[in-house]
């Protein structure tokens, strides 16, 4: 008894956590999807006379340094940066799960030269290697999606890989070879199947830390065109608003990427506690 109320109160806590942040997921997902064909503004619009107004009924986010409505700009803004973030979330996911099951799968030679591989890549920070490929292209949208999967991959390929190793010493495995399965065949039948939920947490996990890397490239002039809305551009933009102490500029930009990329994170904690359920005396602590 007395355990099971020490343990109660954790799973409320982790109830609340996951519902809070399922709702915050959709109110974002409506906001991307609805908002903009709805309000019908273009969020261009300039109004110099009405530069830097603080928030108000007529705009709740205030106003930008040229005008524009800062609320219509976050959500477009929040819209390319989650594109930014599943496109390439999605894109990595396939390239790691790829190569992690060629490695694991195949072993030998070909698994040391993907390992030698990855490790090479690892040794690289993110950052700087996203860096290096926007600059070889003009600024967009593509060119950050590009950056973002190319640099994203390797995690995902060292939990596949792992996973593999893994499946190949089931029972099943030795069974399904036993019965004259093809190497093709046992990967794509059987060990492709046993890696997806780990792939597909993978990916979830991968969107927020797509998002920053894209408003990071942004906030740098590396990423997506200045005239064109993304958190990292209004967050760079605001820069000389909030030293001259306008703080609204820079505050709802900034939680517009935090907050979604917290919801998102709890929804991927959830699903990996699903995947992954630990003992209950670590549920309890």
């Amino acid at each position: 008894m007395a355990e099971t109320a020490l343990a109660r109160p954790g799973r409320t806590t982790r109830r609340v956590r996951v519902v809070t942040s399922a709702v915050i997921v959709t109110a974002v997902a409506l906001a991307v999807l609805v908002v903009p064909p709805l309000a019908q503004l273009d969020q261009q619009a300039v109004d110099l006379a009405n530069k830097l107004d603080p928030p108000s009924l007529a705009h709740p986010f205030g106003t930008d340094d040229v005008g524009r409505d800062l609320l219509l700009r976050c959500v477009y803004g929040l819209r390319v940066s989650l594109l930014v973030g599943l496109v390439a979330a999605l894109t990595a996911t396939v390239i790691g799960t790829a190569i992690g099951a060629l490695g694991g799968a195949f072993g030998g030679w070909t698994d040391r030269i993907v390992m030698r591989v990855v490790d090479a890549l690892s040794s690289v920070p993110h950052l700087l290697l996203g860096i290096f490929i926007v600059a070889m292209f003009r600024p967009g949208v593509w060119p950050v999606i590009v950056s973002v999967a190319l640099t994203h991959w390797i995690s995902t390929a060292r939990i596949v890989r792992s996973e593999v190793l893994s499946l190949r010493s089931r029972p099943f495995i030795d069974a399904a070879v036993s019965g004259g399965a093809s190497r093709t065949r046992v990967i794509v039948r059987h060990l492709l199947p046993g890696v997806l939920p780990q792939a597909g947490l993978a990916a979830v996990l991968m969107v927020p830390h797509a998002m920053w890397h894209e408003s990071a490239l942004s906030f740098l002039g590396l990423g997506l065109p200045a005239h064109q809305a993304s958190l990292g551009n209004l967050v760079q933009s605001a820069r000389g608003s909030l030293l001259a102490g306008d703080w609204w500029p820079t505050l709802f930009p900034g939680l517009f990427l935090i907050i979604p990329t917290l919801a998102l994170a709890g929804l991927a904690g959830a699903w990996r506690d699903r995947i992954n359920p630990r003992r209950k005396s670590e549920l309890m602590l």
